[in-house]
């Protein structure tokens, strides 16, 4: 699964998707089952419409929301952000209609509470037409931050600009009137394994190809080397520059950017890119300027990053029934879990479950008693490959099911299965017992 420090880089994405009821019968029959978006806010927000727009500044009220991938990570995890702009305050500032897939939204969301700083956002260049003078229409940005300190922290939407390619390269920023604005989530973080605390911000989040853009730097090594370099997606560009930490670990230095294909840009420390050495990626996205030729046509497509998810193949499982007096093994095998990890990046997952005590007439099964044999199966095709967890007790602690590691691909799609066995005391009493057992996907 990777170092410690690794695992506690990679972006989390933690959802409990239900859990399985467990059920054993002692000297009888079987027995059947036991039985995160933020809010919109509204904010005053200054947009300035292009120059060649001829109209004054916009003052107008902004619509927005923040939602997270993990409300409850740990210290080191990396938390994805997605910036949502339901109702921007600027509109089309021209009688020209503008065509599908010109816009391109990049953004900062502010955290508060037991963490501060920005989080810089970028969208795809994606759109519906818009018409002349016509309000623009709602697009959503992503990014991510490193959790370093535990507590609430909440995320409040910031500062914004639509870029839009046609015929003319035009900027509209849109900046938060009185910041920061209302908090649209809040996380809750708990201490963790001591993390890789290293972190970046950007002086803007897109630019022209060849313009320079202002990365800083905390927590480094102080006096080291440090590499600044783009990224497209999970490799990285030509488009590298260095600079030496302070005293304190911090830098200031400034990357050009030449390549169209960047998703973000990372600073690390070493001859190459590490997770335990490095921070970022921050977005960035580089405005495609390039003219069409005479009698050309420019194509573009958009890969669209998705989810990490599970799915069950059903949610009861009946063990075998055991013999009062005797007691034993009582058997069965978990319900099969198929992972879908589409998110591309670098990071793995992990399956992991805990069970509850069995419930019965007057008495219980202790969690410890329940142990499984995992199994797991790799879709051919798939860039990652899962691995099983060990054999042995699950309880209510928890142990691992399954499990990919971290890596420069990620993804694909994979079973999970697992083989149930519950010890059951000899002289427990005669009747139904049921516990639960809960998987979590991170």
């Amino acid at each position: 699964m990777g170092s410690t420090s690794l695992r506690s880089r990679r972006w989390r994405w933690a959802s409990l998707l239900g859990a399985t009821a467990l059920a054993v019968t002692v000297g009888g029959a079987l027995a059947g089952p036991a039985g995160a978006a933020g809010a919109n806010v509204d904010f005053a927000t200054h947009c300035i419409p292009p120059a060649v727009a001829g109209i004054p500044p916009i003052d107008g009220t902004t619509t927005a929301s923040v939602s997270v991938d993990n409300t409850s990570p740990k210290v080191g995890d990396m938390v994805t952000v997605t910036y949502t702009v339901v109702t921007p305050a600027a509109s089309n500032p021209t009688d020209i209609a503008l065509p599908a897939d010109i816009m391109t939204p990049t953004g900062k969301v502010a955290l508060g509470g037991a963490q501060t700083g920005d989080v810089t956002v970028a969208g795809p260049k994606k759109n519906p037409p818009v018409a002349g003078k016509a309000a623009f229409p709602s697009f959503s940005m992503t990014g991510t931050f490193t959790v370093t300190k535990a507590g609430q922290i909440t995320l409040s939407p910031g500062d914004y600009n639509i870029h839009t390619s046609y015929i003319l390269e035009l900027d509209t920023p849109c900046t938060v009137t009185d910041p920061p604005a209302p908090a649209s989530e809040t996380l809750t973080a708990t201490d963790g394994t001591p993390a890789n605390t290293r972190a970046i911000s950007l002086g803007s989040a897109s630019g022209d190809p060849g313009a320079a853009v202002t990365v800083s730097g905390s927590d480094f090594t102080p006096g080291a080397t440090v590499t600044l370099a783009g990224r497209a997606g999970a490799g990285q560009t030509a488009d590298t520059a260095t600079v030496t930490a302070d005293a304190q670990g911090a830098f200031s230095g400034s990357l050009v950017v030449n390549d169209t294909s960047t998703t973000g840009i990372v600073a690390y420390e070493g001859g190459s890119w590490s997770a335990d050495k490095g921070a970022g990626p921050a977005a960035y996205v580089v405005n495609d300027n390039t003219p069409v030729p005479p009698g050309s046509q420019k194509l573009t497509t958009t890969v669209k990053a998705g989810t990490l998810s599970m799915s069950q193949a059903g949610d009861t499982v009946a063990l075998t029934g055991v013999d009062f007096g005797q007691g034993g093994a009582s058997t069965g095998s978990l319900r099969t879990v198929t992972v879908k990890d589409f998110r591309g990046g670098p990071a793995g997952w992990s399956l992991t479950g805990k069970v509850t005590d069995f419930t019965g007439p007057g008495a219980k099964i202790d969690a410890g008693r329940l142990s499984w044999t995992p199994a797991c199966a790799t879709k051919p095709g798939s860039p990652s490959t899962c691995t099983a967890g060990s054999t042995g007790a699950v309880g209510g602690a928890g142990a691992t099911l399954a499990q990919t590691a971290d890596g420069t691909v990620t993804g694909g799609e994979f079973t999970v299965d697992a083989g149930l066995s519950l010890d059951v005391p000899a002289f427990t009493p005669p009747g139904s017992y049921s516990g639960v057992l809960t998987l979590t996907l991170t």
